[in-house]
């Protein structure tokens, strides 16, 4: 099939009455105790609202970090967090860290003869945090609001649910890192803020989100990301510089392939951190009772690193770019991850938007803060009465289609998005498209996620044929509408206008064990945004006036009032709320200014 003009957008006040609607169907019951955790690919947190505040949780060993590791001894014993950790350097082929850089994925490890895949690791992970918090706080806790990069696909936020099921955790919510970084930092005083930058880089994720904070509301605008930049990819850099000063001779390359990365690894860490503080730091390995050494500059360092910085500069830009915002206009910046304490990265970010970062909230903690804050959200805690979060879509929503190229050849497997990026949640949108062959019987959409021109480089989540009456290419038109919520149903709807005939289809999460009753509230409420922009009240009233207008003026008066209404129908077919909100209130004042004049 090929694409046709396109059509609707909600309202930021309908994604609220949205939002309140879900917290409303959430709480029919029993209210249950809702914990806050980032799960992060160097460390974990885990944090709880309660007293009108955010509060982090301690870990039996009374740290509010708990490494990402996971051990497990030949008698078969689970380490997790520290323990693991230190077990690493001694027994690396029995422990497994970073492992959420493999979410998602067909990669498994394999500890004495068992195979395990990266979400059977973060469920022990998950699991320890869940005994932390009831140990902490003496009641059972059963619900959890766990974060997840803002770039996470469809499989990734898959295996996280599944990860939580695994522990014995209900996932009442996944949270983007950046927006949960937001949350920690749009309550810390209530204040109002202009739109601010959110700048996340952990062990092993980069995330950008612009929020703006306003009547309560803390609104993002927009999210980037890059899922393969981190702090172990400093890491990574700077044993590159190091093993040639150290081990000129390549000695290592005679040890264990994993002992060998491991001991770098950690011994990389350390210089790291110590050049936080200090111009140059030792790089030491120790293996077979020999000494490998060396003295690494803090400008070697910030050489070896220069690509890696240049890769944060373009998800800011995208960014920027999907929210309108101008780099001059954004009132903060804000740092989150641990990542962020390196030297060279904050001189990058002081020369990419021309001022000093703000640190005022914890790099390590404010994820976790934030989670507990979303928590208190779904559990309606008293405190947060005036607290409303928006977030948006961080990945496309299409389907496959095809187009004609100039010499007049077709060609298919082509994405046709639905759901732009960085979109208002929720939302439901819907495209036309056409028959592309004569006497077509069927035409099959295939639903993917993701933001190449190919969908074979996107996620596919599932497909949805409807039967169509045969008549020649391009005379057979198909509306097919994508709904999507904040817990992640995508809803799509497939008609064919001339007979009728309609077919649905709901994508949920494997793990999302929603009752059949609530899913239907759930659909119930998607259908209430199954609205064009014309058809809104509101646009609705407007066109209706600018039409008597044209019809009562004459000359330069009417030329204006039609090219401003051409304007605002040009903005409703863009299915932004903003621009229309903007053509919407120049036309009004066009109007206003006109039939002011005529009563004169």
């Amino acid at each position: 099939m090929a694409r046709g003009p396109a059509m609707p957008r909600p309202s930021l006040k309908l994604a609220l009455a949205f939002a309140s609607h879900l917290l409303i169907a959430g709480l029919k019951g029993e209210v249950l105790m809702i914990i806050g955790v980032d799960l992060g690919t160097t460390n974990s947190a885990v944090a709880v609202w309660r007293n009108g505040r955010a509060e982090l949780i301690p870990n039996a060993l009374g740290d509010m970090l708990t490494p990402s590791a996971v051990s497990i001894t030949e008698s078969g014993q689970v380490l997790v967090g520290s323990a693991a950790r230190d077990r690493q350097s001694t027994h690396p082929h029995e422990s497994v860290t970073t492992f959420k850089r493999r979410m998602g994925t067909q990669q498994t490890v394999k500890i004495h003869g068992h195979t395990y895949a990266a979400d059977d690791l973060s469920s022990l992970v998950l699991r320890s945090l869940k005994e932390d918090a009831e140990s902490y706080l003496g009641e059972t806790v059963t619900g959890a609001v766990v974060t997840v990069p803002a770039y996470f696909n469809e499989r990734q936020r898959r295996a996280t649910r599944r990860a939580g099921e695994l522990a014995g955790l209900k996932i009442e919510r996944l949270l983007n890192e950046p927006t949960a970084a937001a949350l920690a930092f749009g309550v810390a005083d209530r204040a109002e803020r202009e739109p601010f930058l959110v700048f996340d880089l952990g062990g092993g994720t980069f995330d950008v989100s612009i929020v703006e904070v306003f009547d309560g509301i803390v609104e993002v605008r927009a999210s980037a990301g890059d899922n393969r930049l981190g702090g172990e990819d400093f890491n990574a850099a700077l044993i590159d510089v190091a093993r040639g000063k150290a081990d000129p001779g390549n000695a290592l390359a005679a040890a264990d392939p994993i002992i060998a990365q491991e001991l770098l690894r950690a011994a990389a860490e350390r210089t790291k951190r110590a050049l936080t503080d200090a111009q140059s730091a030792p790089f030491s390995v120790t293996w077979n009772d020999r000494t490998f050494s060396a003295k690494i500059s803090a400008t070697e360092f910030d050489r070896a690193v220069e690509p890696l910085i240049e890769r944060l500069r373009e998800p800011v830009l995208r960014s920027l770019r999907d929210s309108g915002i101008r780099v001059e206009t954004l009132s903060e910046v804000v740092l989150v991850g641990g990542a962020t304490r390196t030297p060279a990265v904050r001189r990058a970010i002081t020369r990419m938007f021309g001022r000093f970062p703000n640190t005022a909230i914890h790099p390590d903690h404010a994820v976790a803060l934030g989670a507990a804050v979303q928590a208190g959200l779904l559990a309606r805690d008293a405190a947060l009465d005036e607290i409303r979060l928006t977030d948006v879509c961080p990945f496309t929503l299409g389907v496959d289609h095809a187009e004609r190229d100039s010499r007049g050849a077709m060609r298919s497997g082509l994405f046709s998005p639905i759901i732009e990026r960085n979109t208002v949640i929720p939302v439901s949108r819907v495209n036309r498209y056409i028959t592309v062959s004569d006497n077509q019987r069927v035409v099959q959409f295939g639903i993917y996620q993701g933001e190449a021109r190919e969908v074979s480089g996107n996620v596919k989540l599932g497909e949805v044929q409807v039967p169509v009456p045969p008549r020649p290419a391009g005379h057979v038109a198909i509306d097919c509408r994508f709904s999507y919520d904040t817990s992640g149903l995508l809803e799509v709807d497939v008609l064919v206008p001339e007979t009728g005939i309609f077919k649905n289809l709901v994508i949920a999460d494997d793990a999302d064990t929603v009752s059949p009753e609530a899913l239907a509230e759930r659909r119930a409420v998607l259908a209430e945004l199954k609205l064009h922009p014309r058809d809104m009240s509101e646009n609705a009233a407007v066109l209706a006036r600018a039409r008597r207008c044209y019809e009562s003026f004459l000359g330069d008066q009417r030329h204006q009032i039609g090219q401003a209404t051409l304007d605002f129908e040009s903005a409703l077919e863009s299915q932004q709320p903003r621009v229309i909100q903007a053509a919407r209130a120049e036309l009004t004042a066009i109007l206003n200014a006109l039939e002011g004049e005529r009563f004169l």
